[in-house]
């Protein structure tokens, strides 16, 4: 995907004045960072009617500071969310995913059997967040949230506890759609439902661990591998992996799926190389329905002695799953394996998976669709009244899309939507990044 870069733009320090005026902030001016970050002041001069649906996702904090990748971006997201609670405009903010994460560990992190223990853990390491997400309902603004793929196990007592009254958009199982606005025109969800890596998986492993309750997807094995990678310094490892030469014929939809698979894994798998051994029995499960532990080769696609593609031990046949996963996660509009999988190297299936779904499907009336996930912000003005956003991430370091992290997305609810989609500076400016990210 080509990518617009922010540098000028950002450098510029253009904080948002007229840029507010096309997003129906008319007459807006946002604070200055000294202001900001002294007196919590409003993030723009707020009109008189609550019309303003903020949303960010992908924040991602951590059981442990070392296991979080939201550390630095920390007190600048408790400082927009005191900012929020004064911004009279607001009527919701909108949590889409990836709030708590549980897939950003290395393999060496202890084995656990109690999920519920280990994201009340994740709150208590992060209470000062908490504090101020009940504080945004004091201030009369509704709090939404919606489940992505990193906290996809996350129940729902949990989180209702730590903030009594959230309101949680969820359908299927680890996934939510939150559908709001004047006229119920603004779709928000994760993203993850349409992505082969991330989208709930209770059938690929349903035979091997004896249950319907494996629903951690194939990316939960890879995320952790890859954070064990990103943990031990990115070390460079030869790793002696399988290799298929044959490829079969496209018509052979399912063994042609099952080699892109293989394809992808094999490309990925050459760039994050931990330590650990091939062979070594580093994914030690005993959560969602796993009770085993498993080697990386256990999940590596090779050939079969039948000659078939598959990982031999999980997610086996994967391909062969993908039909039925989306029935039970509730995907509107079905896709191929293949074209899903394709999607998993450019974003812009995700755009393509918004107009499928709700923006150019006759069965929806739907004007604004938001999706997190990526970690890369888009800004797409359809040219009819319709936008489809990504939020970005307000993680640390944004490998995806560099040039941005505390993105979020504002959207106005009218007769006729506009929204726009802005980064918070470290320093509380707030800048209009929709023309920069536009496509």
């Amino acid at each position: 995907m080509k990518k617009r870069r922010l540098s000028s733009l950002l450098a510029t320090g253009m904080v948002i004045s007229v840029s507010l005026l096309s997003s129906g902030c008319s007459s807006k001016t946002a604070a200055s960072g000294a202001d900001a970050l002294k007196g919590g002041a409003p993030l723009w001069e707020a009109g008189d009617k609550r019309d303003k649906i903020v949303v960010v996702s992908d924040i991602h904090l951590g059981i442990e500071d070392k296991y979080t990748e939201t550390l630095k971006n920390l007190p600048i997201l408790i400082d927009f969310l005191q900012r929020v609670q004064n911004t009279r405009d607001v009527r919701e903010l909108v949590i889409d995913g990836d709030f708590l994460d549980e897939w950003f560990l290395p393999v060496y992190y202890p084995s656990y059997t109690d999920q519920k223990q280990f994201y009340k853990g994740i709150i208590d390491n992060n209470q000062d967040v908490f504090d101020e997400l009940n504080k945004v309902i004091e201030s009369g603004i509704k709090l939404v949230y919606v489940p992505g793929n990193h906290d996809m196990t996350l129940e729902a007592d949990v989180l209702q506890e730590a903030i009594p009254n959230l309101i949680q958009a969820r359908d299927a199982k680890g996934l939510g759609r939150y559908q709001t606005g004047d006229r119920n025109e603004i779709v928000i969800e994760h993203g993850h439902r349409y992505d082969v890596f991330s989208a709930p998986d209770t059938v690929t492993n349903k035979e091997l661990c004896g249950n319907q309750d494996t629903i951690l997807p194939a990316g939960y094995i890879y995320a952790r591998y890859a954070a064990t990678w990103v943990l031990e310094g990115r070390p460079s490892v030869k790793k002696d992996l399988p290799v298929i030469t044959d490829v079969p014929d496209k018509s052979d939809t399912d063994q042609y799926g099952a080699y892109l698979y293989y394809a992808l894994l094999k490309n990925i798998s050459g760039r994050m190389t931990p330590k650990e051994d091939l062979n070594e029995k580093i994914f030690d499960l005993h959560i969602s329905g796993f009770n085993d532990a498993y080697t990386y080769l256990d999940f590596y696609p090779v050939k079969q002695a039948d000659g078939t593609i598959s990982a031999p031990v999980l997610y086996k046949n994967i391909q062969r799953t993908w039909d039925e996963r989306q029935k039970i996660n509730d995907v509107k509009v079905p896709v191929s394996f293949i074209e899903a999988l394709a999607g998993a190297n450019d974003w812009s299936y995700y755009v393509k998976q918004a107009k499928a779904q709700y923006l150019d499907n006759p069965g929806e009336k739907v004007d604004v669709v938001v999706f997190g996930h990526t970690h890369v912000p888009e800004y797409h003005d359809m040219s009819d009244g319709k936008y489809f956003l990504n939020d970005g991430t307000w993680i640390d370091h944004n490998t995806n899309y560099p040039e941005a992290t505390r993105t979020f997305a504002v959207i106005t609810t009218a007769d006729k939507d506009t929204a726009s989609l802005y980064q918070y500076g470290e320093d509380g400016t707030v800048v209009d990044i929709a023309a920069s990210v536009s496509k």
